[in-house]
């Protein structure tokens, strides 16, 4: 495979600075194909004395290689069924912070966005308060037919998107290599998991479509008495400003001052769990980067969310597998757990039903063993998304990023109640959304539109037989014309897969060298 000079040149740089924090040194070299081994011992040998591997290695490495690394890592960090639990507890780590690109610069782009000067949109307007590798904020103030308030201005970075689009090309090009290698990396879906992160970033390099998100957001928990989002000031947003209602409250980083301000720290916290379900599962929407820095408390003792860049969405069968899962466990009824796995489709129906209910009894026996206290609901998701990976369930990216954000969620909530009951906190949320979602009444309306969706099949019938007589005549043509699987054929086939194997091996040597030598 020839590499563009470009792609050869940055995966060169990555290469040798991962190698350089030591990132491959505690790398398992049973699980990489023989061929590759010399490679990784090549790559070893450029690590640091004295290096620690790991996590703290990787995160060091991103934070070298550039913005779009980093930004990888914070997205790895929500799927530790790629990267495993210790990384990614050490990615969510990982900061994101860098010199601001000034103030000048903020206001050369707003004017040019709207086409206006800038005070002709605002009537103050501050130097940046944070800045990170796609945005930077400003405060400032606004007139209009409301008074004056205040807002938060969000500016995108100059050049930032020509520097993404680069580097996911890289990224999709050494995911493209580990799934023709690894069956592993094909369960695992590392192209996929690349096109997450690139709808990611598309996402957070267009402030309208999170104005979009922080709009739905608003609107789904507009009567929720504990939560709100900031509102979005649509007449001043654009694909790149972003500005919202200014948020003057108490950022749950910092609990000594929410108790200082007397606030209920075990009602915080409570809240924060019961909140993350209740829109995972009611609205089938919610917020995916849910830490204290992301988490603010007002005057009110209401929480508020901000940072919709990362969102998760959960479909009407994803939330039944969820709400049916957790009730399961709490219920012990490990049979229907499995059943639903199956009737999702989740786990190949080669598999056992009953196999497979003595693996998830594994997980949740000992939950009624042991001090409520000490259930840790984030660990149920991970033990099972550990067991359903023996029996072939391949990853579901959204379940994984609900599983990674309960695992954000939960900490924030026992940090301000250590002693959090997870069953207790749970329980109404998924009972009330079971009776209300699987209860004769939904059984009821489920029906109608079962009767509803075949009425509409039947418009489309002769439609349908068309396709399928084409489908037929296709498979006819190509049976009557055969397909070549003699022994001849298959080993030909052979070898050209171990000659395309052989480049891709010279080519990683080829990449480390290079990097070894451009940048030692």
């Amino acid at each position: 495979m020839l590499l563009a000079i470009g792609n050869f040149l940055r995966l060169s740089r990555a290469g040798y600075i991962l190698a350089r924090e030591g990132v491959f040194l505690d790398l398992d070299s049973d699980l990489i194909p023989p061929a590759a081994a010399p490679i990784l011992r090549f790559a070893n040998a450029f690590a640091r004395p004295g290096v620690t591997g790991g996590g703290p290695g990787l995160v060091r490495a991103l934070s070298q290689i550039g913005p779009s690394y980093v930004k990888l890592g914070q997205f790895l960090a929500t799927r530790p069924d790629v990267v495993g639990g210790e990384i990614a507890d050490a990615l969510s780590e990982l900061q994101d912070r860098m010199a601001p690109f000034g103030r000048a610069k903020a206001v050369a782009i707003i004017e040019k966005a709207f086409r206006k000067k800038l005070d002709d949109l605002f009537i103050g307007f501050g130097e940046p308060v944070a800045a990170a590798s796609v945005a930077q904020v400003h405060r400032a103030r606004v007139r209009d037919g409301n008074g004056e308030r205040e807002v938060a201005v969000k500016v995108l970075r100059p050049g930032v998107e020509g520097q993404f689009a680069r580097d996911l090309r890289d990224m999709y090009l050494v995911a493209g290599i580990a799934e023709r290698w690894s069956a592993e990396a094909r369960r695992l879906r590392l192209i996929e998991v690349v096109d997450t992160l690139a709808r990611t970033v598309k996402l957070e390099t267009d402030f309208r479509l999170e104005a979009a998100a922080a709009s739905e957001f608003g609107d789904n928990i507009a009567n929720d008495p504990d939560m709100r989002a900031p509102h979005v000031d649509w007449d001043r947003t654009a694909k790149e400003v972003l500005t919202l209602e200014w948020i003057d409250g108490i950022p749950l980083s910092d609990p000594a001052r929410v108790a200082a301000e007397g606030h209920d720290l075990r009602r915080v916290g409570r809240t924060v769990l019961q909140s993350f379900l209740r829109h995972a599962m009611r609205d089938g929407f919610f917020h995916a980067d849910m830490h204290q820095g992301n988490l603010f408390i007002d005057r009110e003792g209401r929480l508020v969310a901000i940072d919709f860049g990362i969102m998760g969405r959960l479909g009407p069968r994803e939330r039944r597998f969820l709400a049916e899962i957790l009730y399961g466990l709490i219920t012990r009824n490990y049979r229907r757990v499995a059943e639903v796995h199956f009737e999702a489709g989740y786990v190949p129906a080669k598999h056992s039903v009953e196999e497979f209910s003595q693996a998830l009894r594994a997980i949740g026996e000992p939950l009624h063993t042991i001090s409520a206290t000490d259930i840790s609901m984030a660990r149920v998701l991970t033990l099972l998304f550990e067991v359903t990976a023996l029996f072939d369930m391949r990853t579901r990216t959204e379940l994984v990023l609900l599983q990674k954000t309960m695992v954000v969620a939960e900490g924030v909530a026992r940090a301000y109640d250590p002693k959090l009951d997870i069953w207790k906190t749970c329980d109404p949320v998924v009972r009330g959304w079971i009776e209300e979602n699987l209860g004769p009444r939904a059984k009821i309306e489920d029906a109608g539109k079962g009767v509803a969706e075949l009425a509409r099949l039947a418009t489309r019938l002769p439609e349908t037989l068309g396709v399928a007589e084409t489908a037929i005549a296709g498979v006819a043509k190509m049976v009557g014309s055969g397909v070549d699987l003699s022994p001849q054929a298959l080993e030909s086939m052979a070898r050209s897969r171990r000659r395309s194997d052989n480049r891709l091996l010279i080519g990683l040597t080829a990449l480390l060298v290079l990097g070894a030598w451009l940048f030692r």
